[in-house]
């Protein structure tokens, strides 16, 4: 009864933003709600399940975003000719070079050989590499960089983009969990942190990739355009049948469709979360979090099941990510800011209830709701308490002005409320 009167109180922030500012408005925030929520579900996982303290979430929610370039962008054909198969070879030679240098360290004996061994590897394929790299690049960005001036994508349905999202994200979580996760939990933050960073400092400086800070813009829709159905008599007849402008109607009715394809993937998420939770497997991870010297005394490879936990989750965020691009049309990673959305997303995680998938859920609409709505709340309810003082007073307008920070202040007094009166989450786990 509890859990239900939750989400009814959510429900009713969402109706009650319809009602008394718009259905445009509150489906807008809806939508983005459903990402935050399989966002908090894949940190839910890794946290909540296994323990790890991960804070690079925005890396592989950006790995998400630049697979909807790759996956429903057209290929720039001048940029390809120009120089995609050498950035190709060049790529492989870098894989090759450093594959060569880690097998060349485990297989040969320790010593001086060895260690000159391995760095003439990684000299001379870094040399080669930046040969064969740096022209390829150069020559791929000079083609029509107002517009172009990268490698484009395959030109395929963006909603492909989600699962490869999903993919991409998990198969960079391998490579950063095979030398990362035998870290402290401390070390491991700072570790993941320090990735997310280069992974999108590599997104704005590579332009040959997504354009970089250029932005890809105008990526396919997996629903009409508003336009399109404006021009649409039968959706104009519909429309104004019910006795709505048809405007208005268009984009409630894209809101609505994304808000489907959305709600669709966090159903199916939560169903297969619910079952790995309740399954052996679930109980094996909640086993290796609360103590992993027992665990490991049972036959248990906790590392291995650290990994595997890891690739889950980043793979759920990069699917968030890939979700998230398609729902803006474009993708801009100057957006992506890892101190700022992390700490949103582990707040949704933490006041929802850490380890109970529907806490995550939970959690994920009410902290967007507060992050979108308590500006203008705060604003309007400044603007009250300011009227009896004179215009131009000092105080008013600082008062006014303060107004933009009462989104961190509400985060920090929700999360210090939750804290202190219901610690394990609104949800706690069972």
């Amino acid at each position: 009864m509890k859990n239900a009167l939750l989400f009814g109180f959510v429900a009713v922030l969402y109706i009650a933003t319809g009602m008394f500012q718009s259905w445009n408005t509150a489906l807008a925030i809806f939508n983005m709600g459903l990402i935050s929520a399989v966002m908090a579900l894949g940190v839910n996982i890794q946290w909540g399940y296994a323990g790890l303290f991960n804070v690079g979430i925005m890396g592989f929610v950006a790995l998400g975003g630049l697979a909807t370039v790759f996956v429903a962008m057209p290929p720039v054909t001048e940029a390809w000719a120009a120089g995609g198969g050498r950035i190709i070879v060049a790529l492989a030679m870098g894989a090759a070079t450093v594959t060569g240098g880690v097998l060349a360290f485990k297989r040969m004996q320790p010593g001086r050989r060895r260690t000159l061994v391995v760095v003439a590897i990684f000299v001379v394929g870094f040399v080669v590499f930046r040969g064969l790299f740096d022209p390829a690049r150069d020559a791929i960005e000079s083609v029509n960089p107002s517009v172009t001036g990268y490698l484009g994508g395959m030109n395929l349905p963006i909603v492909f983009a989600w699962p490869l999202g999903g993919l991409l994200a998990g198969g960079v979580a391998w490579l950063i969990g095979k030398t990362a996760l035998g870290l402290r939990s401390d070390y491991l933050a700072i570790a993941t942190l320090g990735i997310a960073e280069i992974i999108i400092a590599v997104m704005k400086n590579e332009d040959w990739m997504a354009r970089g800070v250029k932005n890809v813009v105008g990526l396919p829709r997996p629903v009409p355009y508003e336009v399109d159905l404006q021009d649409s008599a039968s959706f104009v007849d519909r429309a104004v049948g019910l006795g709505l402008d048809p405007t208005i109607a268009s984009s409630l009715w894209v809101k609505l469709l994304y808000a489907s394809m959305f709600a669709s993937v966090l159903l199916v998420l939560i169903l297969l979360t619910q079952m790995a939770l309740n399954s052996p497997w679930g109980r094996m991870m909640r086993a290796i979090r609360d103590n992993e010297t027992a665990a490991e005394a049972m036959g248990k490879d906790v590392t291995r099941r650290h990994l595997q936990i890891f690739i889950i989750g980043s793979a759920i965020c990069g699917m968030a990510g890939a979700m998230m691009t398609t729902l803006d049309g474009q993708l801009t990673p100057g957006t992506y800011q890892p101190l700022r959305f992390t700490f949103l997303i582990w707040v949704m995680v933490i006041v929802g209830g850490s380890g109970n998938n529907w806490g995550s859920v939970l959690g994920g609409f009410l902290i967007w709701w507060l992050w979108i709505q308590v500006e203008p709340i705060g604003g309007a309810l400044m603007n009250i308490i300011t009227l009896p003082l004179p215009d131009g007073s000092g105080l008013k307008e600082h008062l006014l002005d303060s107004v933009q920070h009462i989104r961190l202040l509400t985060m920090g007094i929700v999360l210090l409320l939750v804290l202190r009166f219901s610690p394990r989450g609104l949800i706690p786990e069972k």
